[in-house]
């Protein structure tokens, strides 16, 4: 408990950081919704997000190495908070782009500081407890700042404002903490062909669960406001996608350990086909009916990331754990970067069911090659035990520990 309660400085930055970059998001796409902006530009938003997202994973690292975790965090943070206030100044897709490309290098490179500052705290007897605690609290940020779209109002300064205040904050606790600053972790090798190398399939679910999650979160605002959903209503839609993802984690990590982890992925996804084609027809049944199914998508889509990094550990060496992590952790930022804008462009050419369309199909080619994978080799003896693992740095790895346990199957 005294280790945790060391940790609060760092949690509370993590809160407050997730209600600012994750706020953002689902703002931008009603703002420009409101100033005019095409859908193609909106989802270009949401893809420049993630390509900053990819250059803070990667720079990271490499700025805590030269200036310490303290003033990294600080250099990341001031970033964001510029980015967000530029907003209301230069009223203009591209230049929004340049200002998402900002936020998007803040989170990645804030949250690679604290994971690297926690992984240097924790011992092998307190990590499950603090790693719990660190889920537990980035997903409660997470559905908090969702539910703050339905009290900022789009395109607005003082909206903007509020959220680059909030992303001030979070240098508070961890630049004030009296918690001594741990020595620079050694940054991962990036070796993409390392996932593809120890599991094909791990690498081409963690593409598709980069489709669903970067399209939903980036441009549902969009898809909401074109079914008719108010402001409001679209948080609670955009929520209730990040809480059935959190309620599936337990029941879908028991199947994951229970079974082979190539048939869980394949009925993840068959149900995340059936799941986008109720989507579809639940657009015409009315609000509740809406944010049930965006609640029954985030359940079967969420924990496929988890379940295939999983896989593709049950197949790797301790040695590689940590580089394996930072590998799936590329491909997820490359479908999260092409995603959004593509999804808008649907939207824009073929009208709000695109979207679900697009997911369905990019389920089914999982589905397909999950089949096809599972005829060229067999499920290993051996498997590493399911973790939730959140998309938060390329580091993440040194924080999430997996042990061989005997197959149950």
């Amino acid at each position: 408990m005294r280790l945790l309660i060391s940790f609060a400085a760092l949690f509370l930055s993590v809160i407050l950081l997730q209600l600012s970059s994750g706020g953002v998001g689902p703002l931008d796409a009603l703002s420009g919704l409101t100033l005019g902006f095409s859908k193609q530009e909106i989802g270009l938003l949401g893809s420049a997000h993630f390509l900053g997202f990819f250059i803070g994973c990667w720079w990271a690292p490499r700025l805590m190495g030269s200036v310490g975790h303290s003033r990294a965090f600080a250099a990341l943070a001031a970033a964001g908070a510029i980015g967000l206030m530029s907003h209301m100044l230069i009223i203009d897709a591209y230049a929004w782009a340049l200002m998402r490309i900002a936020s998007g290098v803040c989170v990645a490179g804030c949250y690679t500081v604290i994971e690297a500052w926690l992984q240097a705290k924790v011992t092998n007897e307190t990590r499950g407890r603090t790693m719990g605690v660190y889920r537990v609290v980035d997903m409660t940020g997470s559905m908090a700042a969702q539910m703050l779209i339905g009290f900022l109002e789009p395109a607005s300064y003082v909206s903007y404002n509020l959220l680059a205040i909030l992303c001030c904050a979070a240098l508070l606790p961890l630049t004030l903490t009296t918690v001594r600053q741990p020595h620079t972790p050694a940054s991962p090798r990036l070796r993409p062909s390392l996932a593809h190398a120890r599991s094909p399939l791990a690498a081409a679910a963690v593409l598709v669960a980069a489709l669903s999650s970067a399209s939903f979160r980036m441009v549902g605002p969009v898809y909401g406001a074109e079914v008719g959903l108010s402001n409001d209503q679209i948080a609670y839609f955009l929520t209730a996608f990040v809480f059935g993802g959190a309620l599936a984690q337990i029941p879908v990590g028991w199947l994951a350990d229970k079974y082979d982890r190539r048939k869980v992925l394949i009925w993840l996804s068959i149900a995340a086909i059936a799941s986008s084609a109720i989507t579809i027809f639940a657009a015409q049944t009315g609000t509740i009916g809406i944010m049930l199914t965006a609640g029954l998508f985030g359940l079967t889509t969420f924990p496929i990331y988890s379940v295939a990094a999983a896989h593709a550990h049950d197949f790797a060496s301790d040695d590689e754990r940590v580089e394996l992590s930072a590998a799936l952790m590329f491909y997820f930022a490359l479908g999260a970067i092409a995603a959004p804008y593509f999804a808008s462009l649907l939207i824009e050419n073929y009208g709000p069911p695109a979207l679900f369309v697009m997911l369905g199909v990019g389920h089914i080619l999982l589905v397909l090659f999950g089949l096809t994978r599972m005829r060229a080799r067999p499920s290993p003896a051996q498997r590493t035990r399911y973790t939730y693992a959140p998309r938060t740095s390329f580091i993440i790895g040194r924080l999430i520990r997996r042990s061989k346990t005997k197959s149950d199957t």
